[in-house]
């Protein structure tokens, strides 16, 4: 058992350690764990050449200046700089890191409570699926034999439900109720339970997958996941944002995005078809209907048919 050890000093180093444990420690998921190293690291080796290696050192012209960095950064892959929520999150990390060391006694004050952070307004999905773009995209996934019916019951359940792909990769053999057709996520974001309704087509292929497949590929390792990977094991999310990626490219569409390119598409689509905006929020598992709500920006087929009936420049032929 690891014990939670608090700082003497205020190095930063050792402070961005106690910090993490106390984040497990809250229940926070590995996922978000990893994030926030990783961005606390960037931070730490920027400011570290500038000498800045404890807590007491970090003020508001210190983040005012790494608030900077960000902005002139270009990245190395194609000159291209962060966008706008990257800088913000990178910003935030920051400052909600300090914020707890100051809550937990490591720090006198809370400094960074008036950081101004970049505003990042609305920012719309810039990519997502359509009806006949999916139904190509699936089709793929026939050429592939056995591997291929698992591919589909995985691609089946992303386009009928919208769910993560953490959330995907964590479904086991109880969650899904072939029968009723719900399928139970479990620990979504906020460690949140819901259910979900899931397709009949979806179910159908699920059911294929489940007496065909996943027999080929269980062993002492699998226990009672849903879907295995080619070693018998849970997929790890990135590996499954490599599946969908594989199969867009075979459809020969070129739009950037893999697994979340379905739950664009699930929401789009429910709210095309005149879905409530909470029955969506309900479905997608937002914390917030302000997120959910992103998607009516670009649900543009009732704004487009009132734009077609009443702007003069649409009705000149």
């Amino acid at each position: 058992m690891t014990s939670l050890i608090k700082p003497v000093g205020d190095q930063i180093d050792e402070c961005i350690s106690y910090y993490l444990q106390l984040c497990a420690c809250k229940g926070e998921s590995p996922e978000t764990i990893a994030s926030k190293r990783s961005r606390l690291k960037l931070f730490m080796l920027w400011a570290g050449v500038f000498d800045v290696s404890r807590l007491m050192h970090i003020t508001l012209d210190v983040m005012d200046q790494y608030q900077n960095y960000l902005h002139s950064y270009r990245q190395p892959n194609h000159g291209r700089p962060l966008s706008r929520g990257t800088q913000r999150n990178r910003l935030t990390v920051v400052k909600v890191f300090m914020h707890t060391m100051y809550i937990k006694g490591c720090i006198a004050a809370s400094v960074l409570d008036r950081i101004e952070l970049p505003l990042i307004g609305r920012v719309l999905p810039k990519a997502i699926f359509n009806e006949k773009e999916i139904e190509a995209i699936l089709s793929q996934t026939l050429i592939y034999g056995d591997w291929g019916k698992r591919d589909r019951a995985i691609f089946e359940t992303y386009y009928a439900t919208g769910i993560r792909r953490s959330e995907l990769a964590r479904l086991t053999l109880d969650d899904i109720d072939l029968t009723e057709r719900l399928l139970r996520v479990n620990c979504g974001k906020g460690h949140k339970d819901r259910f979900v309704p899931i397709a009949k087509r979806a179910c159908t292929w699920v059911e294929h997958y489940l007496e065909q497949v996943r027999p080929l590929l269980a062993n002492l390792h699998s226990g009672r996941t849903l879907f295995l990977d080619n070693q018998g094991k849970a997929f790890r999310p990135r590996k499954l944002s490599e599946l969908a990626s594989k199969y867009v490219r075979l459809a020969g569409i070129r739009k950037q995005g893999a697994c979340n390119l379905y739950r664009h598409a699930t929401a789009t689509l429910m709210l095309e078809y005149g879905a409530d905006v909470r029955h969506v929020q309900e479905m997608l598992g937002h914390a917030s209907i302000s997120t959910t709500q992103i998607y009516t920006h670009v649900t543009i087929v009732k704004l487009r048919e009132v734009y077609e009936k009443t702007h003069p420049a649409a009705r000149i032929r």
